[in-house]
């Protein structure tokens, strides 16, 4: 059976961790392809019961992503191209909701520059670990435009508003100090060893059940909408509905019997 391809990405398998590299030279600029690929790519990995985190990170040494080719933006004959723009909006929503939906772990392992949709494409991941000389920012503004794919969002979420506002309304960026201290990556270590860390990170999510991650994991992203009350109130139902699983009887027998747990992933 032929593997299937995804224009602008590659993957990788490695036991329970996928690994997906933006490979569209010399920026990994994103296209409506690469992005529809994404969406694509991230419902394969659903459907695959034997993949428990996702690790995403950009080929080469200088770039994550440097978001979109602006190229695609510019100003033509008949003025600006709104089809275009709204085409591209859309394959962003898509693709990057997808991304944060995905039911195991993301780690965006931040190799270089993370630019527009490029850190937007990191924000939507549950975690990220930046090597030393990134840099991040979210210029849109600075062109006329605006973050398009959750980077509102999913920033303020992570840094707070004040940051948040730096980062877009003013156009700063954050280096990999600066975004460490800000909450917007979770670890920062040298030049070629993202990956390393993100894949070490990735194996650890192997150890805990797939059912239980995929349950706390929407409990955990639940509440940035829901009010506590009824946060708390799908929290003690989700506690319930895992003892359908095969995961919860496999996990307590584990520890009552001293081996490590044989997961089952339902």
């Amino acid at each position: 059976m032929t593997e299937p391809t995804y224009a602008g990405l590659s993957l990788e398998k490695r036991g329970h961790t996928a690994i997906v590299t933006l490979n569209n030279p010399p920026a990994h600029t994103w296209t409506d392809h690469s992005l529809a690929a994404l969406t694509r790519l991230v419902k394969d990995l659903e459907a695959d019961r034997d993949v428990y985190a996702l690790v995403i990170t950009g080929a080469g040494e200088k770039f994550f992503s440097a978001g979109a080719d602006l190229k695609l933006f510019a100003p033509t004959a008949t003025g600006t191209d709104k089809a275009t723009a709204a085409t591209m909006a859309r394959r962003f929503g898509e693709a990057f909701e997808t991304l944060a939906a995905f039911h195991g772990v993301s780690i965006a392992a931040i190799n270089g520059y993370a630019m527009g949709g490029g850190l937007e494409c990191a924000l939507a991941c549950d975690l990220r670990v930046a090597e030393e000389h990134a840099v991040m920012a979210l210029p849109e503004a600075s062109v006329g435009l605006l973050p398009c794919a959750g980077g509102t969002q999913w920033l303020a979420w992570n840094v707070g508003e004040a940051w948040a506002k730096r980062l877009v309304l003013l156009g700063d960026r954050a280096d990999a100090a600066i975004a460490l201290r800000i909450g917007l990556v979770d670890e920062v270590v040298g030049k070629g060893q993202a990956l390393e860390r993100a894949l070490a990170l990735a194996a650890k999510v192997a150890q805990q059940s797939p059912s239980a991650v995929r349950a706390c994991k929407r409990l955990i992203q639940g509440a940035r909408h829901g009010s506590p009350q009824q946060t708390l109130v799908a929290e003690r139902e989700a506690f319930i509905d895992l003892f359908d699983t095969a995961d919860r009887s496999e996990g307590v027998s584990a520890f009552l019997e001293k081996r490590a747990p044989q997961w089952k992933n339902g």
